[in-house]
């Protein structure tokens, strides 16, 4: 099974602007509309700000949990692709996804699911594009615990010269 890329922000370079969600809007939707975005600013204040999208869950809950099979999984990238025409916005999909990010369009009464651009046929999706802060990637699984290990090692070294001097 291929190991798919997703959305993954760097929270010490995400100052919360909100452009992601302002050119998701857009893109999708042709309006700046954050609201409406497929991406998702979260703050704690006072002191976290970043972005959470669609992960590319292997067997995604919201696909599972979709009465009217208005779900289904790309095999192009993974991506959770909503069957508009199927979907009649029960929400069941946004209560079983663990990470909440999964939403409801407020016009259509459809579901907003992060597809990476591909249903717009962007070759990157833009969130990515125009981060300012250059705070958006995508990466697979194997990436994101690569980058774990190489910072828990680094702070264990960094502890350890501490604790030697």
């Amino acid at each position: 099974m291929p190991r798919h890329e997703f959305i993954v922000v760097d929270p010490d370079k995400c100052i919360g602007c909100e452009l992601c969600e302002t050119v998701c809007s857009f893109v999708h939707d042709g309006e700046f509309n954050p609201l409406h975005s497929r991406i998702k600013r979260v703050r704690i204040e006072p002191i976290i700000n970043i972005s959470l999208s669609c992960q590319k869950c292997e067997d995604p809950d919201c696909v599972n949990a979709c009465p009217q099979k208005a779900l289904e999984k790309s095999e192009k990238n993974g991506s959770i692709l909503v069957d508009e025409d199927k979907c009649t916005g029960c929400a069941f999909c946004i209560r079983a996804c663990p990470f909440g990010a999964v939403s409801m369009s407020t016009e259509t009464g459809k579901v907003l699911i992060c597809d990476l651009c591909e249903s717009i046929e962007y070759e990157e999706p833009q969130c990515i594009e125009f981060c300012s802060r250059e705070a958006i990637s995508l990466k697979t699984v194997d990436q994101v615990g690569d980058e774990k290990r190489i910072d828990a090692v680094k702070r264990l070294l960094t502890e350890m010269l501490a604790e030697s001097k």
